[in-house]
Order: structure tokens, then C-alpha cells, then sequence
């Protein structure tokens, strides 16, 4: 009989240890992410490692960098995690120059000079510009015309850099009110595909409420907990106006997520780039199906591991079709858990 299964039973596979070199610590420079989240990098002399060359590798964070003792001017260990994931393990203390200093993250943003803090109980320190931040802005502009966001084809990592260096987008709202006429002496910009970009962002305004959410970038909001809002208020306006104590309350999110999309709407900068996404007529309301009668009805899923059967987005869309609800996180509002291949810390 054939097996469903993708794993032969008869088969053993063998994990050797990764392939390990030694390289110098050229630099130590920051990436401020779309919320902010400063990290840092480790610019490496090039070494070849598991058939690749290696030049950074992440940091992680000011901890990660002490409990290591990670010093510039350093020879260190490389490896790539899984074959795939270049990693600093540690210093050779051996080879360590006399002059080294030990590293502090920067207390100022690289890119806007912002204050970088680091807030309590959490390890990543962020930059607190916001959306006047270049690197945050920069980001913010790629993740909201992102697939799974905004879908707004033809703006991708360079459009994006090139439309804020020339001053034409100095917040995401920016984007609906863009001329042909504009965008024209662009590198690279001619008349067909500046016409094809401004027609994929004007259908974009029809996207329902759950991707403006995500598009948005408000801080520990994912793909799925913004359809969760969607879901629960039905428009942006009544999300707005809900406390922290309604937020959290919806099946699938916490007080964690709550303190920040509150805190996201209290922000008037933000306030302003809703506005201006109202006057250009982006939609703010989903209407959504009831739920009463159907099969999952009242129940919340999360998923995790490789799905053998279908894919991920595949089984989400079936579950909220049955009328369940689907959730990034494990909590005691959750109902089942989905595990595939390869699970992840939610089956732990």
C-alpha cells in the first residue's frame, strides 16, 4: 500500500555538523527595520562557507553581542545555520587584538538621528522615529505594497527607493496621489509602466479592510490577526474608536497586541496618513459573512509545520470558510492546533 506520507519509513538521514571558518570582524553597522527595530550586522572580511560566500551575518541584538563578546577588529567563527543562515558563533579570544573594545549599539538612529531605547522586558531596541525615519519609511513603503498587503504590482525595492529619494512619497498615503507627469523622469520609467503602476495602485484602494491593516505595519499586527480585526469590527473607523480592553477581547488576540494597536491610533502622525488615505478613497470597511450555523463556527486554529495535504494560505481559506477563525498565536483562546511536518515553538 502507498503511504500518504512525504518521509519513507525505511529511510535514516544522517545531520553532520555544519562546516565552520574563520574570518575577521571588519564592522559592526545597524538595520533599522519598518517598526523600528534596530540590528545589528556583522560586515565580515568574505569567506567562503558551505559553498557560499559570507560576508554578514546578523547580530540579533546588544545581548546576543555581549553573551558572545563580540568585539570589532575580532577573528570569528562562521557558520551557516542549516546550510542556509550565515552565523557568527563567536571569537577566537586567542587572536583578539590588544585594542579591541568591547561593542555598544549606537543611542541614535543611523539614518534620522532619532533616539534608539530599548523598552522594558523586551531584548530588540528600536528607533523611535517613526514613519520620519528614511530606513523605517523605506520598509513601511515595501511591506504595504507587499503581495499579501496592498498588492501593488510593479512597486518593488528599487521603485521604492527611487520614489523616496526623489521626494515624490514621504508617507505610504503618498502613493494615491501620484502623476503620470511625476513619476516620468524616473530611472527606468516610461510611459506604459508609469500607466500600469498608477492603475495597480488605484485598484489597490478596493482591498479588503483585513490587507490595509496588515499594509499599515502597526507593530505585532500579522496577516492574520489583522483579518481577525477586520472580522470583529468591520471597519477601520470602529477599530479606531474601540479601547484596549474591546481589542483584546477579540478571540486570537492579546493585551500585547491591543497596547499596540492602540498605541498605533493614538499616534497623530498616523491619524494624518489615515486621512489622507480616506480622501483618496481607500476602502475602510469589509462587510463579513456570518459565521452562525457553519461546522467551525466559535473555534479558533492555529497552524504550524509544513501541511502535507494542501498549503498553508490553502487550509487557512478552508477553515474561515467553515466559519472558524485563524490565529498566528497560541493562547488560551485557542481551540486547535494544526501540526504538519517540522513544527515550530507553537506545538511546544
Amino acid at each position: 500500500m502507498k503511504s500518504d506520507s512525504i518521509s519513507p519509513r525505511w529511510a535514516i538521514a544522517y545531520k553532520y555538523p555544519p562546516e565552520q571558518v574563520n574570518t575577521k570582524l571588519l564592522d559592526i553597522v545597524v538595520s533599522v527595520g519598518r517598526t523600528g527595530r534596530a540590528t545589528p550586522f556583522a560586515v565580515m572580511e568574505p569567506a567562503r562557507v558551505a559553498g557560499s560566500v559570507v560576508r554578514q551575518a546578523t547580530l540579533h541584538n546588544q545581548d546576543y553581542i555581549e553573551g558572545k563578546d563580540i568585539r570589532v577588529g575580532d577573528t570569528v567563527i562562521v557558520q551557516r545555520a542549516g546550510e542556509v543562515i550565515p552565523q557568527v558563533i563567536g571569537p577566537v579570544l586567542s587572536k583578539r587584538p590588544p585594542d579591541a573594545q568591547p561593542y555598544q549599539l549606537p543611542t541614535r538612529c543611523p539614518r534620522c538621528g532619532a533616539a534608539i531605547v530599548k523598552p522594558p522586558g523586551e531584548a530588540m531596541a528600536r528607533c523611535t522615529g517613526g514613519v520620519q525615519c528614511p530606513a523605517q519609511l523605506f520598509e513601511l513603503l515595501k511591506h504595504f505594497a507587499s503581495r499579501d498587503a496592498m498588492d501593488i504590482d510593479g512597486l518593488g525595492e528599487k521603485l521604492a527607493a527611487a520614489l523616496l529619494e526623489a521626494g515624490l512619497v514621504r508617507d505610504v498615503a503618498d502613493l494615491y496621489f501620484l502623476r503620470k507627469e511625476q513619476l516620468m523622469p524616473l530611472e527606468r520609467m516610461g510611459e506604459k509602466r508609469a500607466e500600469n503602476l498608477l492603475r495597480s495602485i488605484a485598484a489597490s484602494k478596493e482591498r479588503p479592510l483585513e490587507r490595509l491593516l496588515y499594509a499599515l505595519g502597526i507593530r505585532h499586527v500579522g496577516a492574520q490577526t489583522a483579518a481577525l480585526l477586520a472580522r470583529r469590527f468591520g471597519s477601520l473607523d470602529a477599530l479606531r474608536a474601540a479601547s484596549e480592553a474591546e481589542i483584546a477581547a477579540v478571540e486570537g488576540v492579546g493585551p500585547v497586541i491591543a497596547a499596540s494597536v492602540r498605541a498605533w491610533f493614538d499616534e497623530p502622525r498616523n491619524l494624518a496618513v489615515l486621512e489622507k488615505l480616506r480622501r483618496a478613497g481607500v476602502r475602510f470597511t469589509q462587510e463579513t459573512a456570518p459565521t452562525a450555523g457553519l461546522p467551525l463556527a466559535g473555534k479558533t486554529f492555529v497552524l504550524t509545520g509544513r501541511l502535507e495535504r494542501m498549503t498553508r494560505l490553502e487550509a487557512e481559506a478552508r477553515i474561515k470558510e467553515l466559519g472558524g477563525t485563524v490565529s498566528d498565536t497560541v493562547s488560551r483562546k485557542t481551540d486547535y492546533l494544526v501540526v504538519g511536518a517540522e513544527p515550530g515553538s507553537k506545538l511546544r
